[in-house]
C-alpha cells in the first residue's frame, strides 16, 4: 500500500523544516514550535485553548491546518488499503 502526498498539499501546511531552527524538527511557520507539540499536548490532555495560550506564537489557523491535514492523510490512508 502506498499513500501519495502531494507536495504542493505539503508546501501549503504552516511548517517549517530547516537545520538551522531546532536542529531541523518541523516547526509552526515563524515560530521555533515543534508540529510535535501540537500532538503531545493533546494526547496529554490539553485542549487546543489550551495548547494555544502555552505556544501562542502559533496561531488557531496553523494549529487547524496540521489537524485537518493529519485527519485527510489518516482518512486517505483508510481508502487506499
Amino acid at each position: 500500500m502506498t499513500l501519495v502526498i502531494d507536495e504542493k498539499d505539503i508546501k501549503r501546511l504552516p511548517i517549517t523544516v530547516d537545520p538551522d531552527i531546532v536542529s531541523g524538527t518541523p516547526v509552526f511557520r515563524g515560530t521555533r514550535v515543534p508540529v510535535e507539540a501540537l500532538i503531545t499536548n493533546l494526547e496529554a490532555g490539553l485542549t487546543l485553548d489550551e495548547f494555544l495560550e502555552n505556544f501562542p506564537t502559533v496561531t488557531r489557523e496553523q494549529a487547524l491546518q496540521v489537524l485537518e491535514f493529519s485527519k485527510t492523510t489518516i482518512q486517505r490512508l483508510g481508502k487506499s488499503a
